[in-house]
């Protein structure tokens, strides 16, 4: 399995990528908390961090890339010990693709004319809600003729 990108972790401990980044950290961050399992080398599981005190440091200050890397680091070794956690690891990192690939990017465009009132621009948007005010019609053009509403 290929480690756990630094800017990755950084990136979902600081809050990137929305609702799917939140549930992605939520999700690493349970299985790190699941206890360690005894791997090839059982008796030596304490030189083996479980990650969860790099992922504790990586979101107290997710900014840093030093702590990224720690819990980087922390993972690929757990995952290299525990063979559960390697594969709940590699399901993670799949399901965490979305943000690696960029598929949750937001493009958001408005051309071919003109636009009056409100627009909302964005992605995923729940549990909020908006107050504007009624569209007002659009301005009167001199240019043009206004029908008369005699026969």
């Amino acid at each position: 399995m290929d480690p756990v990108s630094v800017a990755l972790l950084a990136a979902l401990a600081g809050g990137a990528g929305g609702e799917i980044g939140r549930q992605a950290w939520v999700g690493l961050s349970t299985l790190v908390r699941h206890p360690l399992r005894g791997g090839q080398d059982a008796d030596d599981d304490s030189a083996v961090s479980s990650g969860e005190a790099e992922l504790t440091e990586l979101e107290r200050v997710p900014a840093d890339p030093v702590r990224a890397q720690a819990l980087s680091t922390a993972l690929a070794l757990r995952a290299a010990r525990d063979a559960d956690f390697r594969l709940g690891l590699e399901r993670w990192h799949e399901q965490a693709a979305l943000l690696r690939s960029g598929e949750s990017k937001v493009d958001n465009t408005i051309s071919g004319g003109v636009f009056h009132g409100t627009t909302l621009l964005g992605r995923d948007f729940s549990g909020i809600s908006f107050t504007t005010a009624p569209a007002s019609p659009p301005p009167s053009s001199p240019h043009h003729d206004t029908p008369s509403a005699q026969g």
